[in-house]
């Protein structure tokens, strides 16, 4: 298990296949504002929810110049299908390996009804446009998230 970077660290690069079969890259954002944010499981209630008010702010996050890329350890095919049938228009990029999942510490071992497992915490980090991170929230409950995520991406300059 990766340690998570903390506030004014330097975001960890990396390189993901999106849902199109696109790299992406820390370095492909450079300049611009990063919305990424990382999620247990494509089509599941509350990972579902959070993609959508994502995908209802995105005219408001691109008027800060802010990019969003949400990550979980599906493939790009089931991100592809994820999309489609809610109508997404955020990014989503494939982590299989879990390699950038643990370098942003949020490969985590949770406890389900006594049971142990490993998994994705619900974490978002925002980006500055020097790469480095502006913000953090750990834990993530959805309802009301995507704005407060907005919400601080207008303050960042």
């Amino acid at each position: 298990m990766g340690k998570k970077p903390g506030r004014g660290d330097k975001a960890p690069e990396f390189q993901l296949p999106d849902d199109r079969e696109k790299a992406r890259t820390l370095k492909s954002y450079a300049g611009h504002k990063l919305v990424l944010y990382f999620y247990p499981k494509d089509d599941t209630s509350g990972c579902t929810k959070e993609a959508l008010d994502f995908s209802a702010l995105t005219g408001e996050f691109e008027k800060t110049d802010t990019a969003i890329l949400g990550v979980s350890p599906d493939t790009t095919q089931s991100h592809g299908k994820f999309k489609t049938k809610h109508g997404l228009s955020i990014d989503l990029a494939s982590d299989p390996a879990k390699a950038v999942l643990e370098a942003y510490g949020v490969w985590v071992e949770k406890s389900m009804y006594g049971r142990k497992f490993m998994g994705v915490e619900r974490t978002t980090f925002l980006i500055g446009r020097d790469g480095k991170i502006a913000e953090i929230w750990n834990k993530v409950r959805v309802p009301g998230h995507a704005e407060a995520v907005l919400a601080a991406a207008r303050a960042v300059p």
